[in-house]
Parts: C-alpha cells; sequence; structure tokens
C-alpha cells in the first residue's frame, strides 16, 4: 500500500486545526508530456519548498513536483516545535563523532531556527512565530539530567538561553502535577506550520521555481523523474520525500523508516487556557513516544501523542490520544475535541537525519525523526549550497549518516514495531 493514499483523500488536507486556520494557495498547475529544469525536486515539504526557494534564487531553473498539495505531509500536520540542537544530544554527539564534528552539528542546528525566523521575517509569512520550547522529566532523574545539560551547554558551547526548572517552577509553568522539573530553551520557538509551507511556496513562486502539484513520481532515474502524466528531464534530483519516499530510491528507504504520529485540538479553553500553561510556550516531555503540546492562537490546546507503526491510522484518534493528555491534564476530562489528525513522519536508526548522494546528480535528504520543522528546513538550503558547489555543511550532515534498519527495507517495520512497543511499555511502567 502507497503512505500517500493510505489515509487521505486525493489532494486534500487533512482536517486540521492547521488547515481550518491557514489560507489555501490556489491549486498549482499539473503538467502532462515532459518539461525541463536544472533541478527537479519531489516532494513539496520544507525541505523540498526551501530548496526551491533557494536554488531559484540562486538562478537555477527548478521544477517541484509534489503528489498532492504543497504542505500536505509531514510539514502541515506537526507539533510546531522549532528546536535547537540535534535529535541527539551533544554528550552523544561527541562521544560518536569527537568534539570537532560535534560542534559543527551544534552549530547547524542553531542555523536551522534562525533560518526559520529569517524567512518568516523576509518573506513576511504569517506563521505566528511565539519563542520558547520545555523539556520537562518525568522522573527526578531525568530532571536532574536536564539541568546539568542546560549547563554543559553554557559551559562548552556557549549557549546561556536554556531555562532549568525544578518541580515547583515545572508546576507554575506547565499546570501538571505529572512532571519533576527539565528545562525552558527560549531560543527556540513554535509556528504554524502549514502557514509556513504555504509562505515557502509562495515564495518559492516568486522566485522562480515552477511547482506541479497532483504529480506522483513513480520512477527516478538518472536525469530524469516520471510521473503517472510525464517526466522531468534535469540534471540534479532532490528527494525531499521524507516518510513518503517509499520506493524511489530503496538504499535510502532502509534508513528511513516512516512512522505515523497523532494530535488533537481541544475545543477553546478560555480562562482554563492558563491553568494549562501559564506561557505561550509549547513542550515536550520524556517519553520514548513523546507527548508535545502548545496552545494554538485561539486558545485551544494542541496535543500531540501515540504512534502507530503501519500503513492505517486508527478509527478513534480523539480517543488514542486523549489519554496521555488527561494522565498530565486530568483537569480536561470534560473538554470536548474539536479536531484530531494524523500525519507520517520517518525515523532513522539514531535519529539524526539522512543527508546522501545516492550517486551523481542524485540528492537526498530526509529522516528528521520528529524534529523536523528547523532541520528540514535547513536541509533545503543546505542541497541548494551543495548542487552550487558549496558542500561544506551538506558533507558535515552526511558524515553523521545512520546506518539501516536491521531487515532493510522488508523486515524494518515488523522489527520497528516490536521494539517500539517495549519502549512504550517502558514508558508506561516508568522504566
Amino acid at each position: 500500500m502507497n503512505l500517500l493514499h493510505a489515509n487521505d483523500r486525493r489532494g486534500q488536507y487533512p482536517p486540521s486545526w492547521y488547515a481550518a486556520t491557514a489560507e489555501p494557495l490556489p491549486p498549482f498547475p499539473e503538467f502532462k508530456g515532459e518539461t525541463r529544469a536544472d533541478v527537479c525536486i519531489v516532494g513539496g515539504g520544507f525541505t523540498g519548498l526551501s530548496a526551491a526557494l533557494h536554488l531559484a534564487q540562486k538562478g537555477y531553473e527548478v521544477a517541484l513536483i509534489e503528489a498532492h498539495r504543497v504542505g500536505f505531509g509531514a510539514s502541515g500536520r506537526n507539533g510546531g516545535q522549532v528546536s535547537g540542537g540535534q535529535r541527539q544530544d551533544q554528550d552523544t554527539l561527541e562521544r560518536r563523532y569527537g568534539r570537532d564534528d560535534a560542534r559543527k552539528l551544534w552549530d547547524i542546528a542553531l542555523e536551522s531556527v534562525a533560518l526559520v525566523k529569517s524567512l518568516i521575517a523576509d518573506h513576511g509569512i504569517d506563521a505566528a512565530w511565539r519563542d520558547g520550547v520545555a523539556h520537562v522529566d518525568w522522573s527526578a532523574k531525568g530532571a536532574a539530567a536536564s539541568q546539568a545539560y542546560a549547563g554543559k551547554l553554557a559551559r562548552d558551547y556557549g549557549y546561556d538561553k536554556i531555562e532549568p526548572l525544578d518541580r515547583a517552577a515545572a508546576r507554575a509553568l506547565i499546570g501538571s502535577e505529572a512532571f519533576h522539573g527539565g528545562a525552558v530553551d527560549w531560543g527556540a520557538g513554535h509556528i504554524h506550520p502549514l502557514r509556513f509551507a504555504l509562505g515557502l511556496a509562495r515564495s518559492a513562486q516568486a522566485a522562480g521555481a515552477r511547482i506541479f502539484e497532483m504529480n506522483e513520481a513513480h520512477h527516478v532515474a538518472p536525469g530524469l523523474v516520471r510521473t503517472a502524466k510525464g517526466r522531468v528531464k534535469a540534471d540534479h534530483i532532490v528527494l525531499a520525500c521524507n516518510g513518503y519516499l517509499g520506493g524511489l530510491e530503496r538504499a535510502t528507504a532502509a534508513r528511513v523508516m516512516p512512522i505515523n504520529n497523532f494530535i488533537v485540538a481541544s475545543e477553546p479553553l478560555g480562562d482554563l487556557a492558563d491553568e494549562v500553561l501559564a506561557k505561550d510556550i509549547a513542550v515536550a516531555d520524556s517519553k520514548f513516544v513523546v507527548n508535545y503540546w502548545r496552545l494554538s492562537e485561539d486558545r485551544r490546546l494542541l496535543f500531540g501523542g501515540g504512534e502507530s507503526y503501519g500503513y492505517r491510522f486508527p478509527r478513534d484518534i480523539a480517543a488514542l490520544v486523549r489519554k496521555p493528555m488527561l494522565r498530565i491534564y486530568p483537569q480536561l476530562k470534560d473538554t470536548k475535541i474539536d479536531y484530531a489528525w494524523g500525519g507520517t513522519l520517518a525515523i532513522t536508526t539514531t535519529r539524526m537525519p539522512d543527508f546522501s548522494r545516492p550517486r551523481p546528480g542524485l540528492w537526498s535528504a530526509s529522516g528528521y525523526s520528529g524534529h523536523g520543522v528547523a532541520l528540514a528546513t535547513l536541509a533545503g538550503q543546505i542541497v541548494a549550497e551543495a548542487i552550487h558547489g558549496q558542500t561544506a555543511r551538506f558533507d558535515v550532515m552526511a558524515k553523521a549518516r545512520p546506518g539501516p534498519f536491521p531487515g532493510g527495507g522488508g523486515l524494518r517495520s515488523p522489527l520497528l514495531a516490536l521494539a517500539m512497543t517495549w519502549y512504550a511499555l517502558r514508558d508506561r511502567l516508568g522504566i
């Protein structure tokens, strides 16, 4: 089964709060027959749109093809957190790659947050940026580790934007008794992701990129992308498909695993919103299967939680997500859920993104592992730089490339499901 069509109507955004509060762009054209470009980009999410914008600004003839609508996939459905750092912490990166490369990876992650902010400002995108992302811990040991890590970042990396939280401070800020502490990164933020994606598309088109919707790529060969309706000839091809890569590049697909994640939007909370979050920040917890939440502009709770590893979304997403939401906020037991939706993202074995050049003229960036709003946007810029001959940042990210999943493309899904079930059990048991 093709994930592009497993859970959604063709060419329609999911019935999310994001879709309900974003002004859609007029449909981009389809194309039939053959077209030519310097670069053909497959995928109209953050990576593809950012690559299209930055390449067009450099004077390249760009053709971007999207199977549905721009921002249709994870880019238009996620939690909206724009976080610094890589998905692995700096201690792990230092052990694995050495201090010099760990520092480069840290700097790249900071650049990703700065890029999102600058794109919003420079292109007048109504993405509703808000400062602050908190990490909160379910255990006292985890809270102590978070506070120690904040100290390390200040000492070793000169990053002083993290505010440690003890249990009382976490309770006052988060409005829940569940957590022992944590930290707030005031250099990070959160946005309306679909509006951001649509703004990138509008800006890429204005810069000269040609965008084609409702054109699903079926085959990629050297210098050629075939769709159901035609083909694109190009000197360079960029695969920006993330969880929807499918069989377009099997060696990459063995390293990038699609999984599903789910979000609900409550009814407007009114005065109760101040009890849920004392400040307009986003939050993620320390569970292996992460819970994450924030308030919307109209004072709803947007809460994400729960994962699945097959093709189909569960029938009752609201019921699935309500369970972890009420464990954190039992005071919301009578609150209605107005929207519930799912999305497909992609993870890797190390949770580091997969940057690769499978063969000359073919570039790929995906597998952001739930950390993609900032990194996926920067990935597009990094790929554009590499195509232009400036490969330094691409090479740093490619050096951290994750290995393939056990079982490769065939057995990865059942093996991952077993592993994730075990980690979910550990979450429930508090291990």
